[in-house]
């Protein structure tokens, strides 16, 4: 049941990342903004990601080895994708400073953000207790995806809602940006080594 349950959820995720990447893509192309393209690519490909752990983990049934693969694949993954969305942040600071949207839908992407952000810290938390590595896979996938999201509500709302100075801006921004990075690629760092605290075990349904 708790499989079922899990897999329904990163379905939904699946929708969600599918349908916010392709509207920042959408964005991206028509103001020219590298920046919200990549963030397309980054949200769709760790939500194909984390729907991918799921089938794998069904469909192998050397579960051990499978599980190993999924950890490392995807903590490769965060750190390729950490240090792609580091230059591209890079270029964006040269070039622009965030994309400014109106007051109902900046509200409305922050409470998306927000509640996307407190959703991974608490699933994260559990995971801790948990001993399935497609699980503890998933929380980080999840825990990832959160920190850049809200990374990126915080460009958008220095530029929708503040009078601050560009430099300002910018340099919270670097600040900011720098940290989050370094978060994702810590991230996969965790998955790469593959630590568990203690035997693997899988639910029945």
């Amino acid at each position: 049941m708790k499989e079922n349950h899990t897999l329904k959820i990163a379905i939904l995720s699946l929708g969600f990342n599918l349908a916010y990447g392709i509207y920042n893509g959408i964005i991206g192309f028509s103001s020219h903004s590298w920046w919200l393209i990549t963030l397309c690519a980054y949200y769709i490909i760790l939500g194909v990601t984390r729907f991918g752990v799921l089938i794998f983990n069904e469909k192998n049934k050397n579960q051990v080895a499978s599980d190993r693969f999924i950890m490392r694949f995807t903590g490769c993954l965060l750190i390729f994708l950490s240090i792609i969305l580091a230059g591209t942040a890079y270029l964006a600071f040269e070039s622009e400073r965030g994309i400014k949207y109106n007051e109902i839908l900046m509200i409305t992407i922050a409470v998306y953000s927000f509640t996307k952000i407190t959703l991974a810290i608490i699933n994260l938390i559990k995971a801790r207790k948990n001993d399935s590595s497609p699980i503890k896979t998933l929380r980080y996938i999840s825990f990832a995806d959160a920190l850049v999201s809200i990374f990126a509500l915080q460009r958008s709302m220095l530029v929708s809602f503040g009078a601050m100075p560009v430099n300002e801006i910018q340099i919270l921004n670097i600040c900011t940006g720098t940290a989050v990075y370094i978060g994702v690629f810590i991230l996969g760092i965790i998955l790469i080594r593959g630590k568990q605290n203690g035997k693997i075990k899988y639910s029945k349904s």
